[in-house]
This record gives structure tokens, sequence and C-alpha cells, in this order.
């Protein structure tokens, strides 16, 4: 019954868009926290290229000093310097190379890792809110389900009163046909009275007033046990009133 309340229904859509909201806020911040960790990463690879920039200029700085020392030890020493150098060039380009394709191949790495954890809290979410969706729909049939055996109790209660209706409509119609014939006997017996000259006549009209009282009581008898009847199908009605208030 409560449930059925506007105010009710307007405090459960608000509690429902408060999840919603919730739910899209930590979606948010999810977005950010990644934005900010990939971010940082990719603070932390140009920090690692620019060390190893620097590494590589002060290597070359100190192969220029080897080198120009070599130049003042003869013509021979320098060409064995270019060889070695030249060696050293190749071995240092193949070693940033492979550096390069390690961390092409991390990247790579991390960016699939990120998208299948976003895709898996999608997914998370999208069964949160189908479970949210499947759990009203099921309230909604909870509650026509019972309104539905409400209106059958409602109905059940008014056949009752209707039929309770018909019987006592019967009652009186039966109560005044015995009133109508009462009245007519007594009509008779008055007509007897007034036409009855002897003692027989007399003895005769006693005799039919005695009936006729007789009559009358069992009638009053029969109305104080239909009124009885009456009043205790009231009673077993309003008990079962009671008990169906109870229940719901």
């Amino acid at each position: 019954m409560d449930d059925d309340l506007d105010d009710v229904k307007h405090m459960n859509q608000m509690v429902l868009y408060s999840k919603v909201v919730t739910i899209r806020d930590k979606q948010l911040q999810e977005n950010k926290r990644l934005e900010h960790e990939y971010l940082e990463e990719q603070k932390k690879l140009d920090l690692m290229m620019e060390i190893e920039r620097l590494k590589v200029l002060k290597e070359e700085e100190e192969r220029e000093i080897r080198k120009a020392e070599a130049r003042k030890k003869g013509a021979q020493v320098i060409v064995d310097q270019i060889q070695e150098r030249t060696q050293i060039r190749l071995k240092d380009q193949e070693i940033r190379d492979k550096e390069r394709m390690e961390l092409l191949c991390n990247l790579e790495k991390m960016r699939k890792e990120d998208e299948t954890a976003a895709m898996s809290k999608k997914e998370r979410i999208n069964l949160l809110m189908k479970q949210a969706a499947e759990a009203n729909t099921q309230a909604l049939l909870e509650k026509d389900k019972r309104k539905q055996e409400e209106r059958d109790q409602d109905n059940a209660i008014r056949e009752h009163q209707r039929s309770k209706d018909q019987r006592e409509y019967e009652a009186q119609i039966e109560a005044q046909r015995i009133k109508d014939e009462k009245e007519r006997e007594i009509q008779r017996l008055r007509e007897l009275q007034e036409k009855a000259s002897d003692r027989q006549a007399e003895i005769d009209a006693l005799r039919a007033k005695r009936a006729f009282e007789e009559g009358e009581r069992q009638a009053r008898l029969r109305e104080k046990l239909e009124h009885e009847k009456r009043q205790r199908i009231a009673a077993d009605l309003e008990v079962a009133r009671q008990r169906q208030f109870q229940e719901k």
C-alpha cells in the first residue's frame, strides 16, 4: 500500500536515479584514474628516452674525446679508431632499435590490457543495470499480482453481500406475504364473527383466532430465527473482513 503512494514512487525514482548517477560518477573517476596513469606512464617513458638520449650524447662526447686523442697517435691509429667507432655505432644503433622495439611492444601490451579492463568494467556495469531492471520488472509483476488478489477478494465480498441482500429481500417479500395473509385471515374472521349468530360460530371463531395467534407466534419465531441467522452471517463476514485486513 505504501508503494502506491505518489511520494513513495517519487522516492523510489530518486533512489534509482542516485544509483545510476553513482555508477556514472564511478565510471568517470575510473576513466580519470586510467588517464592519469597513462599520462604518468608517458612521462616515465619520456624521462627514460631523455636519459637514454643524454647517455648517448655523453657517449658520443666521450668518443669524440677519445678520437681526438687517437688522432694524435697517428694515421693508422685513426683508421683503427674509425673502424672501431663504426662498429660501436652499429652496435649502439642495434641496441637502440632493440630497446625501441621493446618499448613499443610494452606500450601496445599496456594499451591492450587497458582496453580489456575497460571492456570488463563496461560489461559489469551493463550486467548490474540489467539485474536492476529485472528486479524492478519482478517488483511490478508482484505488485500487479497483489492488486489482482485484492480485486478478487473485493469481488468475493461484494458477491457475498449481494447474495445476502438478495436473501434479505426475499425474506422481506415472504414476511410481507405472510403479513398480507394474516390481514386477510383477520378480515375473514371478522366477517365470520359478524355473521355468526350462534355458539358454534363463536367457538369456530375462537378456534380460528387461536390458530391465527399460533400461526403468528410461529411467524414471529421464524422471523427471530432468520434475524439471528442474518446476525451470525454478518458476524462471520466481519470476522472474514478483519482477517483479510490483518493478512494485508
